[in-house]
Parts: structure tokens; sequence; C-alpha cells
């Protein structure tokens, strides 16, 4: 496995007043140039992994190391850092702070006191890269869910961090936004960033990450290929995460094959009857 970009040497984290830690002890590295993905159930700590990443939180116990060095909580060293971690957030409304989509775009190049002549440069570079052409000049809240969530990751790219991280990216999109948004993390990869997201559709993550991550109660449970841990069937049951539809269909036609003579089914039509019967479809 590549060396890791971003790594969680058991680190603690818990929130005012809470009985228990929400990060309890996690170790996790990130291999640098992967596509990653986080699966667990809500409250097992994701998002706050995520705040934790991004230096937004400090944790009471242990090490968060971004390129084998220490994370440092002056101001200067976390204004750096957040330009090498970029983190977009399940709500864009959380992010989005401009009235229009070229203003939050340059939102934060001019935190980072750039010459104007370079922000400029820059914003049109992203607006251009994230296909908002049509969209640069239109105010924030007439945009839909799933163009505030294209506008909140260049508002991170135009950057050009290291490491993304997305919490929720396909979090209550449609179809077709939905294939947008991976056609653009696709894009946003093939350029050399590493990219780690969280996200219950386990289909999803099946078919687009390189290593996946599951989490529980704030530790780290499994880790591997989509091969690997999805075919751990009884863990992830017990954690109540099941596996993706891809996989249970072949165990579904496997099974059929052990219990049926093949030479019975000699259509694809009596196959699909099959699978659909062990589905409970028909």
């Amino acid at each position: 496995m590549p060396q890791p970009i971003l790594e969680f040497d058991r680190t603690f984290y818990s929130y005012p007043c809470s009985a228990r830690s929400t990060i309890q002890g996690l170790n996790l590295k990130v291999p640098a140039g992967k596509r990653c993905g986080l699966i667990g159930q809500n409250g097992c700590g994701k998002t706050t992994f995520f705040l934790l990443a991004n230096g937004l939180y400090q944790p009471q116990q242990g090490i968060i190391r971004w390129e084998g060095e220490p994370f440092r909580y002056d101001r200067k060293s976390l204004m750096q850092l957040r330009q090498q971690i970029g983190l977009v957030f399940q709500n864009p409304e959380h992010q989005l702070v401009a009235s229009t989509v070229e203003e939050d775009i340059s939102y934060g190049l001019y935190n980072l006191g750039l010459a104007e002549p370079d922000i400029a440069r820059m914003v049109q570079e992203a607006i251009e890269q994230f296909n908002l052409t049509e969209l640069a000049n239109q105010p924030i809240h007439n945009l839909s869910l799933g163009q505030k969530k294209r506008v909140s990751i260049a508002d991170i790219m135009v950057l050009k961090p290291k490491l993304l991280l997305l919490d929720e990216p396909t979090a209550y999109l449609d179809p077709r936004h939905t294939r947008q948004l991976i056609g653009l993390l696709q894009q946003i990869h093939a350029t050399g960033t590493t990219i780690l997201l969280a996200s219950h559709d386990l289909d999803f993550i099946y078919r687009w990450a390189d290593w996946v991550f599951v989490m529980d109660r704030g530790q780290l449970i499994l880790e591997g290929t989509p091969e690997t841990v999805f075919a751990q069937r009884e863990v992830l049951e017990q954690l109540q995460l099941g596996v993706p539809l891809a996989i249970e269909l072949m165990e579904q036609i496997r099974a059929i094959v052990d219990r049926d003579d093949r030479s019975k089914m000699h259509t694809f039509e009596q196959w699909q009857q099959q699978i659909l019967q062990s589905r409970r479809l028909l």
C-alpha cells in the first residue's frame, strides 16, 4: 500500500458533556493517491473524523500526521494545512457564504491574500473546470442542490489541495446529479488528488473506491480493497451495514447453481426468474 498521506495514531476525541468518546483510540492511515471510501452507521464518528482531519477539531489524545508530520494548531499552520486538505460538508448550505457562484469560489483565495489578477485567473479556471460558466453570476440561493454541491467542491478545489474529504456527497441527489458528481470525482482524482469520502451508498463505494474503511463507535473495524472488505459479510451484518447489491446477486446466483440442475435452465429469462424469486420480487 502507498505511504499514508494522512494518519490518525491512537486518536481520541469527545464532545463536551458526552459520556463517551466519539473517536476512541482511532488508528487509520489514508493511502496517497487512492480513492478511499468510509462507511459506518450514523453516529460511528465519520463526521467527527473529517472535522479532526481538517484541523477544525483538535484531539484530546493521540496524534494526527500530515505527510508524516504532526498537525500544528497555530493559526498560520492551520491555514496552510487547509490549503492541502479540503473538506466538503454534507450540506452545502454550511459552506457557501457569498451571494453569487463567482464570489463564493473567490472567497478562500481572498483570505489567502492573493493578488487580484491571480484570483481572477484561478476563479475562471475553476468555473471552466467544473462546468459552472452559465451559473457564474447566478445567486447561490437560486441553485439546485446538485449545483450547490458542485460549487462547494469548486470552492475547495480552486485551492488545489492534495487530499479532498467529502462527507456524504451523494446524499439527497437524484440519479442524474449523482452521475455528474461521480464524473467530477473521477476528473479530480485523475489530476493526482487523493480522495476520501463517506457514504451510506454501499453500491457506489463498491464500484468507485480503491480502498474502504469501516468505522464503528469511533474505531476502525475493517479496511482493505472493496473485494476484501465486502467479503466480510458476517462482520458487516453485525454492524447492520450489509453488502452491495452486486455481491448479493452473485451469492444468490451461486446458491441457485448449487441447488438446481443448470441443465434445466437454458435461457436468460429462466435465470432471471430464479434470481428475482430468490429476491422475492415476483
